[in-house]
């Protein structure tokens, strides 16, 4: 654990050196706030239901297996873990949401990565730079406003990488299924 402990000091000096700036701090407050139950996910969702009408099915498994992924994560692995948050908070200078479960693995992170990899499965796989990097963004942000560790952020990430791998199969079979 002592590893870990260092980790999460020698990312958390790193973070402070951009705390306090206005555009990070926004960028950082912002993505932890879209972050917040998956809704930035779910609205990308809906969006490419506006954009493409036949890309309802799609948007419905990835809202289902979001859904999925958020049970075994929020109510299975932080049960598990039950680790402390660093704040109850957050960093006072950052406002966010106080949250209801435990620190490890961090849900956001965990989410994020998930509908990365299944927002890479259901599009242009061109486009996965972009998921992956919203995803980036949303997971530091929970180190960047103190409400997780780091390592938090990584272990969420992972998981959500993971169950992405598993999610994406399971996207495939449902999505290739007819209508009839």
């Amino acid at each position: 654990m002592k590893a870990v402990e260092t980790f999460d000091q020698w990312a958390d000096a790193r973070l402070e050196r951009f705390r306090g700036n206005p555009v990070t701090d926004t960028i950082f407050e912002g993505a932890s706030f879209v972050g917040d139950f998956s809704g930035i996910w779910h609205l990308i969702g809906v969006g490419r239901v506006i954009i493409d009408p036949s890309a309802a099915r799609q948007s419905l498994a990835m809202a289902a297996l979001i859904g999925a992924e958020s049970l075994t994560v929020n109510q299975g692995l932080k049960r598990l873990f039950n680790r402390r948050r660093p704040t109850v908070a957050g960093d006072p200078r950052l406002p966010v949401r106080p949250p209801s479960t435990s620190s490890f693995p961090s849900g956001h992170a965990s989410a994020a990565f998930f509908a990365a990899a299944i927002l890479s499965t259901a599009t242009n796989r061109a486009l996965a730079p972009v998921w992956y990097s919203a995803a980036a963004t949303v997971a530091v942000s929970r180190a960047y406003v103190r409400i997780h560790y780091p390592s938090d952020v990584v272990g969420g990430a992972v998981v959500g990488a993971l169950l992405g791998v598993v999610g994406s199969k399971i996207f495939t079979v449902w999505c290739s299924k007819t209508n009839g």
